[in-house]
């Protein structure tokens, strides 16, 4: 599957999307293809899926009943300026990401309503029988983590497969709960990250706007080479 494309003008696409197979998904994805019986095909699909499926996006109702759902965010919440901090090996494994660590390696950079797409080295798939096993030494986030994003006003908070976000209860209750106070959200399972070739750049991750939903399964994409989205 290609996950690079040329836009033209010197603009450069890239899927940051899990492509999904609801023959091999573990989570709940299934589809029911129909015909509606009339003299000319007329296929339609029923779609039978959770709402935290391959590449989604959590907004704030996911923690807490009276915050916003998907549909009651505006759409700008969706898009924008991103940048991604790769702290590659910089940082020792299963270590948790401090303010100290986001301050030095955001310097003079991060802006009020940025994206922040955080990874390592230390990749591994999130969700599967290796979470939180021996072969998990991805980076962890917590509530410092999080205070930080709220303090520096970010809008959406990234994952690569290299940052944990279950790793245990006292780090992941906090982490969303202080986040999603602020109606920042979140996008997890990210892929292709390694084909940015800019660590700014144009995103966009629209859900379906669909009350009461809580996350979405989005199609997320980077635009490189927007003179508005760069350092």
């Amino acid at each position: 599957m290609n996950t690079t494309f040329a836009l033209g003008n010197g603009l450069k696409v890239i899927d940051l999307t899990k492509p999904l197979d609801p023959k091999t998904e573990s989570r709940r994805c299934h589809l029911i293809r129909y015909n509606t019986g009339g003299p000319i095909p007329d296929f339609h699909t029923a779609m039978d899926l959770t709402s935290h499926l391959g590449t989604h996006c959590e907004c704030p109702y996911h923690h807490d009943d009276n915050w916003p759902s998907v549909a009651e965010l505006p759409l700008t919440t969706f898009m924008g300026r991103a940048i991604y901090v790769d702290f590659k090996d910089t940082l020792p494994h299963r270590k948790h990401i401090s303010a100290a660590d986001l301050d030095k390696a955001t310097e003079g950079w991060v802006k009020e309503g940025d994206i922040l797409i955080i990874d390592s080295s230390y990749k591994l798939d999130p969700f599967t029988p290796d979470t939180n096993t021996d072969k998990d030494q991805r980076l962890l986030v917590n509530g410092e983590t999080a205070q930080w994003c709220v303090d520096h006003k970010i809008k959406c908070v990234g994952f690569g497969d290299g940052v944990s976000i279950e790793n245990c209860n006292e780090d992941v209750k906090p982490f969303h709960d202080i986040c999603m106070a602020e109606n920042i959200v979140f996008l997890e399972v990210l892929k292709n990250l390694d084909k940015l070739s800019q660590d700014t750049f144009f995103m966009s991750y629209s859900p379906l706007p669909i009350y009461g939903l809580d996350s979405c399964p989005i199609r997320a994409y980077a635009i490189e080479g927007l003179a508005e989205f760069t350092r």
